[in-house]
């Protein structure tokens, strides 16, 4: 392999290919980062793209004394605490085609998409040894929901140090602050999470088999055999809608009402894995062979029930799972 110094002085003199060959290696995971900051595929893409924009337009001042990785995540962080300071894009505006029953709960509207596993790097990324999240429960959808709700700062010193596993000193030097103001965000967004994680029900197995019977009882329109499957507290939730069910009759409830809706449609859940957990793209069928695009499904199971699914209305969701993954 050509050292790194040799590729960084010829992408400096416009060579694209060595550009390329410099940042490649780390989209992947500068992509997963994004992500975890902003909770949504789409702002992760644009924000991607602008961390390599700033890659280039910088080459000529990269001094060289962090690496190319820890310099483009000091990038990537900053692109994406801006797009968090401006107020994030408008959830994609959907409506259900049928009369709900009340929620039990009304959260606030979310641009929160799943990542699907297909995305993720090939290799296991090396985290620091001062991480305390792990690779697989930082993807989940309850820890990057819960990221979502801390103040931009807190949310950088959390990834940078707890996740990826950055010491003080470099992440005061990534974030541009000291390390008594990066201790006590970190401090802070630690006791945050810890909160967040504790109201909900988070972990727990990953049991493909619950998750599939779950997944043809919904196919089928079974409303009684996808209760039978519920944890006594499951709860269903539909972003970008607020919407949240809780417990079993309430979800009972909904997924009846839906039931009555769909009645001369044909279901069809196609199996994925999106954040670490299984999941399902679905497809509608009518009565004259129009088939729409209906949803994604992640679920989460516990103790061999179903503990929760969030099904993403968002129909272009679906269509990125479909999708390869467009970084090397």
């Amino acid at each position: 392999m050509e050292p790194v110094g040799t590729t960084l002085d010829a992408a400096r003199a416009g060579d694209e290919d060595a550009f390329a060959a410099l940042t490649g290696p780390h989209l992947r995971e500068l992509h997963v980062h994004c992500y975890r900051m902003l909770g949504s595929l789409d702002d992760a893409d644009d924000a991607l793209q602008d961390v390599l924009l700033a890659a280039w337009r910088g080459l000529p001042t990269f001094a060289g004394r962090s690496s190319v990785r820890t310099w483009l995540y000091t990038i990537a962080t900053h692109r994406c605490l801006n797009v968090l300071r401006a107020g994030r894009r408008r959830p994609a505006e959907v409506a259900l085609p049928f009369d709900a029953p009340p929620p039990d709960a009304l959260d606030d509207p979310t641009t929160l998409q799943p990542y699907p596993d297909a995305w993720l790097p090939a290799a296991p990324v090396t985290h620091g040894p001062d991480a305390r999240w792990d690779a697989a429960e930082s993807i989940e959808l309850a820890f990057v929901a819960a990221l979502q709700a801390l103040p931009p700062r807190q949310v950088a010193a959390v990834v940078l140090a707890d996740v990826l596993g950055f010491g003080v000193a470099e992440c005061a030097a990534m974030l541009d602050m000291t390390p008594t103001v990066v201790k006590g965000l970190r401090q802070r967004g630690r006791t945050s999470l810890a909160a967040a994680r504790a109201s909900s029900r988070t972990g727990g197995d990953v049991d493909l088999a619950v998750a599939r019977r779950f997944a043809r009882a919904l196919e089928s329109g079974d409303v009684d055999a996808v209760v039978a499957l519920l944890t006594d507290d499951a709860w269903l939730a539909m972003p970008p809608l607020p919407h949240v069910y809780r417990g079993r009759e309430h979800v009972a409830a909904f997924l009846r009402a839906a039931a009555g809706w769909r009645t001369g449609r044909t279901l069809t859940l196609a199996e994925t894995a999106a954040n670490g957990r299984p999941a399902f793209v679905g497809e509608l069928t009518d009565a004259t062979g129009v088939v729409r695009p209906a949803g994604v499904y992640v679920v989460t199971t516990c103790g061999g029930r179903v503990a929760s699914a969030t099904r993403f209305l968002d129909d272009g969701v679906a269509g990125r799972f479909a999708a390869p993954c467009p970084r090397p």
